[in-house]
């Protein structure tokens, strides 16, 4: 099969409408880390329980987990636009339904975990439509800077929301943050009326089925799909096993602050801070940059990277603080060189009506793996200490980065579901600059 090309209806006016459309889920992204900061901070202060927290965590982490595969069977089935106007709309009714209770002073913990389960369910529809419909709106050539504007957007997002949820939360009771999130999202919303997002032909189904098929039917071809394809397969792995080890890795940082670093609540922030930054350093490199013309090369040499910086972290000796910060400012620039090309080389090379299945199933399968990597994370770093993770998180790393140059299906995995070729080193060159007016 070969590789999709850009859509016909991508022009050369393209920017307007996709940075309007991204635009608007800027605003939600922001509102959304609002109620967030704001719903956690609540039943910090209503329980002090750490058993109420993780609840709420894996409340928002489940419906994504085991939904995902199905709702990416059905984003690609549906209407892209359609679907992310209802999910965003869906938020803000569920979001407005808790600000009520909240005003009312009828709002219970068991409430908040419904709107997180909620809006989790609804985000799990959300993503993949986006995801899916920005290689049809966007030139292939673009995919690698766009991601880093993601990157970049995410990073300054983290930096910015905590500080402004603790300042709004002294200005505003918790119902008017709500109320905040019920208005970005309308602000998402409302692009999506104006600006039409391109639908994908169903290419994916055989000549018997005569153009239909069960919502099993679409979800088993995602399957056969990602596991018949060796490049993508050994990507999904790839993310799955760097989800199991480095998620819990980052999770238990607190610990190395204070048990290896001996360090308090400031020095933690420092380190999360710096990581923020970096994150929103490595966004403007790749968005900037661009990586080298193929992205997968780009995103191997990431890993190796990232390897190194936390294999560094977790070597580091007690009074090596300072080294710390600089290690973690690192990791989050090159988190956006390993992830932005990855997702936009899937972007680039899945068929556009393959997408909403194949991310969905990518992102289940690694999310599955960051409370399972917890589970075994949490022992290992009480026997052998919290630095025991991520040396065996960096050393996991740089040798999957390595090895991923010497696979032939990962090199050529952008050439589309075609017989492995060997990858000439002009494909390692950085990729050109789009001539003016694209």
């Amino acid at each position: 099969m070969s590789l999709p090309s850009t859509s016909p209806q991508i022009t050369k006016r393209w920017a307007p409408r996709f940075f309007t459309i991204w635009g608007g889920q800027a605003f939600s992204l922001l509102g959304s880390l609002l109620v967030s900061f704001a719903l956690i901070w609540w039943l910090t202060k209503s329980t002090g329980s750490a058993t109420v927290l993780a609840t709420a965590s894996l409340v928002g982490l489940v419906p994504q987990v085991l939904l995902g595969p199905i709702a990416g069977a059905l984003v690609d089935r549906w209407n892209r636009r359609v679907v992310m106007i209802v999910a965003d709309s869906l938020i803000a009714l569920f979001t407005l339904a808790l600000a009520g209770l909240f005003a009312i002073g009828k709002a219970e913990i068991g409430h908040v975990y419904l709107l997180m389960f909620l809006r989790s369910v609804a985000g799990g529809f959300h993503w993949p439509a986006m995801a899916a419909s920005t290689s049809l709106m966007v030139p292939k050539e673009h995919l690698s800077r766009i991601q880093g504007l993601n990157q970049m957007l995410q990073g300054g997002m983290s930096i910015a929301s905590a500080p402004l949820g603790a300042l709004l939360l002294e200005w505003l009771p918790l119902q008017g943050i709500l109320a905040i999130d019920v208005v970005t999202a309308l602000i998402a919303v409302v692009p999506l009326f104006f600006f039409s997002i391109p639908q994908p032909e169903r290419n994916d189904l055989p000549e018997q089925a005569n153009g239909k098929s069960s919502v099993w039917q679409d979800f088993r071809a995602g399957l056969k799909y990602v596991a018949s394809w060796p490049g993508l397969l050994i990507i999904g792995i790839m993310a799955t096993i760097i989800n199991f080890l480095l998620t819990p890795a980052f999770s238990l940082l607190p610990i190395l602050v204070t048990k290896h670093f001996n360090g308090q609540a400031i020095q933690l922030a420092t380190l999360e801070s710096f990581s923020g930054i970096g994150f929103i350093v490595g966004g403007l490199i790749l968005s900037t940059w661009g990586g080298f013309k193929r992205r997968i090369v780009t995103s191997m040499v990431g890993l190796v990277g990232m390897g190194i910086g936390c294999l560094v972290l977790g070597m580091l000796p007690a009074t090596a603080f300072t080294l710390a910060v600089v290690a973690m400012f690192y990791l989050g620039v090159i988190n956006p060189i390993v992830n932005g090309p990855l997702l936009a080389a899937v972007q680039a090379a899945v068929e556009p009506e393959m997408q909403g299945r194949v991310f969905s199933l990518i992102n289940s399968f690694a999310g599955a793996m960051s409370p399972l990597g917890l589970i075994i994370a949490g022992p290992v770093a009480d026997r052998l200490g919290v630095q025991t993770w991520f040396i065996i998180g960096g050393v996991v790393c740089m040798l999957m980065g390595l090895a991923g140059y010497f696979i032939p299906a990962v090199m050529t995995f952008e050439d589309g579901r075609k017989r492995d070729l060997p990858v000439s080193p002009v494909d390692m060159t950085v990729a050109a600059r789009p001539a003016e007016g694209d």
